[in-house]
């Protein structure tokens, strides 16, 4: 079978099916235009017309369309990783290609919301109330045993008990009143107990009696018997022994199951992973003489490849009295070279333009700016 090769005459018509093999970009008449030009170009560059090139028009069609897509994939890569942390939970839209995404606080409000449930300021946990009854003489309560009598299947966790003795201020007199006992019984049976007699005249500051308040709740501590617990694994001991059993012990807790349930979130319609970003093949149209001359050359390293493979097929071909060598191993060599030095340097300028290296840049440029302004002579003003 005689396969015709690359006749220097490549035809490329927008819209006809077939010319490259995914046809991503064939409707694009910028795409049509450049195909013709860059099959000459990479024909002249491998040695056309001097030099048979044993690829077809299709070939360089295909190298093209290739290029093209590797640029976009390289470019997606570097808008994901600049972005992922803003768009994870974004609603699914057609293509994000020609989206601005600005930064915001939701990311790392979403990062800090577990230490705001356990510290109980805010978070994505639910606070739950319980209470126990007290009983007299019992020191001893079983919160966990409370649990499953209340029919709670998952473990809870305590994060807070609602026990703790009259505040230092309803204890508070002043000391000035004399012996004291006649007149703290005169203030109880009238309802001022919690209120210091004006016997004192003297406005104090108010770190007076800030040292008081203290110095009432460490006598307490210290000569008396402490109102206290201690909680370890649900399990509430109380101090000092309850002598009445009336009333009950409050406390907040969360079923630990919700803590697992609220870190996993349906995401159906929305951004997950870098996966379903819908970022999509670029529009051939919309990229820039830079982006352009960086796939005209990435299409010649994958058409020198190509020539590379067909030449190996036939390492030698025999003429009369002798035989040529052919340069299959050269080509596929410097193709293979050419193309891991052109996607490093695609990936350098992308890293160099992110938003981080921007900043960065910004930072530096005011900082040179303030070097240089000082080295201004300020103007002496004579008044």
């Amino acid at each position: 079978m005689n396969v015709p090769i690359y006749d220097g005459n490549p035809q490329f018509i927008a819209g006809t099916d077939g010319l490259t093999p995914f046809g991503f970009y064939d409707n694009e008449v910028g795409f049509s235009s450049d195909a013709i030009k860059v099959a000459k170009f990479c024909a002249s560059r491998l040695g056309y017309p001097l030099v048979d090139i044993e690829l077809q028009s299709g070939s360089f069609f295909a190298a093209f369309e290739e290029a093209v897509t590797t640029y976009g994939n390289e470019l997606s890569a570097y808008k994901i990783r600049d972005n992922q942390l803003d768009l994870e939970g974004y609603a699914h839209t057609s293509s994000l290609n020609s989206t601005i995404v600005t930064p915001t606080f939701e990311p790392i409000i979403k990062l800090t919301e577990q230490y705001g449930a356990e510290a109980g300021t805010g978070g994505n946990l639910t606070y739950y109330t319980g209470s126990i009854a007290m009983t007299a003489s019992q020191q001893d309560y079983d919160l966990a045993q409370w649990a499953v009598d209340q029919g709670i299947t998952s473990s809870i966790e305590i994060k807070k008990v609602f026990y703790q003795p009259s505040p230092a201020i309803t204890r508070y007199y002043d000391p000035y009143v004399g012996t004291g006992f006649g007149t703290q019984n005169m203030f109880d049976s009238f309802g001022f107990g919690g209120m210091s007699p004006a016997i004192n005249f003297l406005m104090m500051p108010l770190n007076f009696d800030l040292q008081a308040i203290q110095a009432i709740e460490i006598n307490d501590q210290v000569r008396r018997s402490n109102y206290s617990f201690e909680l370890r694994n649900n399990q509430l001991k109380i101090f000092p022994i309850p002598t009445t059993g009336s009333g009950n012990y409050w406390f907040e807790y969360i079923i630990r199951e919700d803590r697992i349930n609220s870190a996993i979130h349906d995401t159906s319609g929305t951004i997950s992973n870098v996966s379903n970003t819908p970022y999509t093949n670029p529009s051939y149209e919309s990229i820039n003489a830079v982006g352009r001359q960086w796939i005209f050359e990435y299409t010649l390293a994958i058409s020198k490849e190509m020539l590379g493979y067909v030449r190996g097929k036939y390492s030698n071909i025999p003429i009369p009295n002798s035989e040529i060598t052919l340069n299959q191993s050269d080509l596929i060599s410097a193709a293979t070279t050419e193309k891991a030095a052109l996607i490093e340097r695609l990936r350098t300028y992308f890293d160099e333009t992110s938003r981080k290296s921007l900043l960065e840049r910004r930072a530096q440029e005011t900082e040179f700016k303030q070097t240089e302004l000082q080295q201004v002579p300020y103007t002496i003003y004579v008044g």
